[in-house]
């Protein structure tokens, strides 16, 4: 059954390269049908004012693990909903759900509930595809993973974890680890995206990882290698790695504590807003309180603590994954790092669209592309998000009296 139209008007539409100051935006069925500068005519729509705020595409979350007191490792289709109903509140329409390092029965058992819950999902952030995160890493670089489950690339394993589901979207692991070359020429073949993370490598190994498929640097800084020093000689980590090759991809966490401002700033510099992405890697404490948490399952997950807006180790050794939300990213890198509101959009929005290969049908305010927007204050707070065409979160400042946004 078509949705009656939607009209937003009167707001800044953000596009990759430049602000409209008086725009609107026309969604139908789902789709955006028309953006422009100054009033759309229309005589059956919904009309949105935007009262001057910004218009944007919604965003894309290309490595989440929880929010709103859930994980997706949690074994219940319940989880993955809430989740994605909690992240739509901040902005997010979209997003990869994420694993963290488990046994084999325990990815088979979350792809087979994201299933479920992908075709049930219809009132959050829609789900783009499963990220795998792990079990294969470097034990060195472990951070908050689970020791337990850490372990080389087992051809006959991650052959039968991709015959399991065909909606795993990326899979990130260590790339010096026995057989992880030959694990991404898989992951090619299948048209899964390769990650390095939670590596030791050094420069060499990162150049043949990237030449056979690992093409995105996960949460660049955190479980990865930097300079090291071996006897007299100083080898290039995996972080200058990514920075030498160009056309390798980067996400980080920009929540302000997992990356300082003068990370943020250098990764910018050097990357740019084309080649970052900004992720949430958010936890199941998002949206919650701080205090005792649990990372992964809820039964046989790590104990956390959250304090100081990021989530630890109870002996503080380590971060356990941030409490972020995707406006929050998006407001850190304008105040934190200094740069545009543009660009820092473009890194939540068209960056990760093209990192994950849906650019075709998300991440900008174009003509025939799915219609999940975000309606935002100059403070990056979140006034509305409509993914695919219906108004999903509506801050209490927006009325319901023909959708005027106050």
């Amino acid at each position: 059954m078509p949705h009656q139209p939607i009209k937003i008007f009167n707001g800044k539409i953000i596009t990759p390269y430049r602000i409209i100051p008086q725009g609107s935006v026309l969604i139908s069925d789902g789709v955006i049908n028309a953006v422009s500068e100054g009033t759309l005519i229309t005589s059956d729509a919904l009309e949105i004012d935007a009262r001057g705020k910004f218009i944007a595409p919604g965003f894309i979350d290309i490595h989440i693990h929880g929010g709103g007191g859930h994980d997706f490792m949690d074994g219940s289709e319940d989880a993955f909903l809430k989740i994605a109903g909690t992240h739509v509140k901040y902005g997010t329409t979209a997003m990869l759900p994420t694993t963290l390092t488990s046994e084999k029965e325990g990815l088979l058992e979350t792809l087979t509930i994201y299933e479920r819950a992908h075709k049930n999902n219809i009132h959050g952030s829609g789900f783009l595809g499963m990220h795998l995160e792990g079990p294969y890493f470097a034990m060195s670089q472990r951070g908050a993973q689970d020791p337990r489950y850490i372990r080389d690339p087992d051809p006959q394993e991650y052959k039968e974890v991709i015959a399991h589901s065909s909606s795993i979207r990326r899979w990130s692991a260590a790339p010096e680890l026995r057989g992880a070359i030959e694990f991404a020429r898989y992951l090619r073949q299948h048209g899964i995206l390769a990650s390095l993370a939670h590596t030791d490598a050094i420069y060499e190994e990162v150049v043949e990882a990237f030449d056979n498929g690992y093409s995105l640097a996960t949460h660049l800084y955190s479980g990865m290698s930097g300079v090291t020093r071996r006897n007299a000689f100083r080898y290039a980590g995996v972080v200058e790695s990514a920075f030498v090759i160009d056309e390798m991809d980067v996400e980080i966490i920009a929540d302000g504590v997992h990356l300082p401002p003068a990370l943020l700033k250098l990764v910018y510099k050097i990357k740019g807003a084309e080649r970052t992405a900004l992720i949430t890697d958010s936890m199941r404490a998002a949206g919650m309180p701080p205090g005792k948490s649990v990372l992964g399952n809820i039964k046989t997950g790590l104990p956390v603590i959250v304090e100081d807006d990021v989530a630890k180790l109870p002996d503080r050794s380590a971060f356990a994954g941030s409490v972020a939300t995707a406006n929050r990213l998006v407001r850190n890198m304008v105040t934190l790092a200094d740069v545009s509101l543009i660009d820092s959009v473009r890194m939540m929005t068209s960056t990760p669209a093209r990192i994950v290969g849906v650019s075709d049908r998300k991440g900008s305010l174009t003509k025939g592309k799915d219609a999940d927007i975000v309606i935002f204050d100059e403070n990056i707070n979140i006034e509305m998000t409509i993914v695919g065409g219906k108004i999903l979160y509506s801050s209490t400042s927006a009325t319901t009296d023909r959708q005027t946004v106050l």
